[in-house]
């Protein structure tokens, strides 16, 4: 599963970032791009769309912990779900793929892919693996 995962999500490259965007090619943000990946490879996701800029009170974390068909996971793989933080809550969202980690990032201003260096990694706070069910 998890080609199909970086498949979709590398189709999804250079989409602009917008806020609360769900349209690969038109318009994703970090929780944009799961839904994309998710509808992409047959997996139902429930989405909360109505956020703020900066998610708060646990709101993305809870949508992760809430959907059926994602589970945490101690480990981290290809094609997994990356929740991380910039400040005090967990507020971003990535696809993990090796090395690398895809992404829906405003300061970019568009969805990208780049090493997953320290920096980067010293921000998730959970990993989430998508599983077989639709």
């Amino acid at each position: 599963m998890s080609a199909a995962i970086l498949a979709a999500a590398r189709a999804a490259l250079d989409t602009p970032f917008v806020h609360q965007g769900r349209i690969a090619g038109l318009a994703l943000d970090c929780a944009g791009l799961i839904v994309h990946v998710a509808r992409s490879i047959g997996v139902s996701y429930m989405d909360v769309p109505a956020y703020g800029r900066s998610p708060h009170q646990g709101l993305l974390k809870a949508t992760l912990d809430d959907n059926d068909c994602i589970a945490r996971v101690s480990d981290r793989q290809s094609g997994d779900i990356l929740l991380m933080r910039f400040s005090s809550e967990p507020q971003h969202l990535a696809i993990c793929a090796g090395d690398t980690m895809i992404h829906s990032y405003l300061h970019v201003g568009k969805v990208c892919e780049h090493r997953l260096s320290p920096m980067w990694a010293a921000r998730i706070v959970c990993v989430y693996r998508f599983k077989d069910c639709a």
